[in-house]
């Protein structure tokens, strides 16, 4: 028999895990083993939730004892694959199922899921299914709403006794309580993230929230802009003029991303950005991260408009302009409707610089910060007179010849950079 009060005991460590921020991950990990701890015989467990995540339907961990936890996330596909269609899950759905058990050895023994076969070859001879629900909107999700379906396997003979089943129960609906907790803290962090950038969206979900709030800091500013967009969306259909948005979008923010920054505002097909930097060696870094994205921008355009042109498509044309200097990044808008961004000379400065490349017929132009790190990238265009700017400003754009060998070297360090 499950000793009560090692159960309660579990169910107390719960809600304190529910009260604080616990990942998880974690939090599953240290579930399983006190479970085995107070005599459960759990050889293996797997926790399950759908999500709302741009990429992702769900995610799921599975614990096996002795072994490393596993993490996973189910990809977005319009093809259901055929381990769901075949699966207790699936069939608990259907069926509006709660619990679901399966003895894996002798004469009861049941295996009507491919999955059973590979738990009772692992040596599992018990199976249980238990899902719980709650109350979290998610239309996305695969069943409309939002809840865990964990799966609880026993490697001891005989399996599970019917104290210890009920002590699962009694465990599981507790911990669906911090679940709930941990997961609605993914899906904001998510929803964030995805909406504002990781470094705004981590500021907004840390308070900094009202109109104003925000601090000046020191970036290099990204601008690009695509060219035609005005005569294209009047003369394409409105899906296909979207489907052109998003490849585009693909080839100019995934590259800045990657290299390390901060994708902050889709301007109509305008995309801005920052790298920033606090001191002049994470300025070296950020010009570095910077130009590695504008060349793997460009070298992701020359692929997207040779696979167009074999479909028959006009290739898509943008510009790209880089700045430096300090901006202010916070809050701007009204109180009912604010959008974190940065705003300042520098940011005005930059679309300016932009524009420029329309008239000099160029991919992209920078500015002497940009350039003064590596300057045998760089060519003068001479000193040029931006609207709304005071002073002319020398512009350069990239030199001919080839510099992937170099870019290829930098990529190496630009890693731990772009992990900050």
């Amino acid at each position: 028999m499950t000793n009560a009060t090692l159960v309660t005991g579990i169910n107390e460590w719960l809600v304190d895990q529910a009260l604080g921020e616990s990942d998880i991950v974690t939090m599953f990990e240290g579930l399983c083993s006190r479970m085995h701890a107070i005599g459960i015989p759990l050889g293996r467990a797997r926790l399950t939730w759908p999500t709302l995540h741009p990429l992702f339907k769900a995610e799921t961990i599975l614990w096996a004892r002795g072994k490393s936890t596993e993490f996973e996330q189910f990809l977005h596909q319009e093809n259901v694959s055929d381990a769901w269609l075949r699966s207790p899950m699936k069939y608990m759905f259907d069926n509006n199922v709660s619990i679901l058990r399966r003895n894996l050895e002798g004469p009861s023994k049941l295996l009507d899921f491919p999955v059973l076969e590979e738990v009772a070859e692992q040596g599992m001879t018990d199976y249980l299914v238990i899902r719980t629900w709650f109350a979290v909107r998610n239309d996305a999700s695969t069943t409309g709403t939002m809840g865990i379906i964990a799966t609880w396997a026993a490697d001891r003979p005989g399996g599970f006794t019917n104290d210890e089943i009920e002590a699962l129960q009694k465990i599981q609906r507790r911990f669906a309580v911090a679940c709930k907790t941990a997961i609605q803290s993914r899906i904001a962090r998510n929803i964030s993230e995805t909406y504002l950038g990781k470094e705004a969206g981590t500021r907004v979900l840390a308070g900094s929230i009202r109109r104003g709030d925000g601090n000046e800091t020191r970036a290099v500013v990204w601008y690009n802009d695509m060219r035609n967009s005005t005569a294209l969306a009047d003369t394409m259909p409105g899906k296909d003029f979207i489907q052109l948005l998003n490849d585009y979008f693909d080839c100019t923010a995934t590259p800045i991303i990657e290299a390390g920054g901060e994708v902050l505002d889709f301007v109509g097909d305008g995309v801005l950005a920052i790298f920033p930097y606090n001191d002049a060696e994470e300025q070296k870094a950020a010009v570095k991260a910077a130009t590695l994205a504008l060349h793997n921008v460009i070298a992701a355009r020359d692929k997207l408009n040779e696979e167009r042109r074999e479909r028959g498509l006009f290739p898509i044309r943008f510009g790209i302009g880089l700045n430096t200097g300090t901006v202010m990044f916070g809050n701007i808008g009204v109180s009912q409707r604010l959008t974190f961004s940065v705003i300042g000379p520098t940011v005005n400065e930059v679309s300016r610089i932009e524009s420029m490349t329309k008239a000099t017929g160029v991919d992209a132009l920078v500015t002497k910060d940009i350039v003064a790190l590596q300057p045998e990238r760089w060519v003068s265009i001479g000193h040029q007179r931006l609207s709304g700017v005071s002073q002319e400003m020398e512009l350069f754009t990239l030199a001919q010849e080839a510099v992937q060998t170099a870019i290829a070297a930098e990529a190496i360090e630009l890693k731990q950079f772009a992990k900050n």
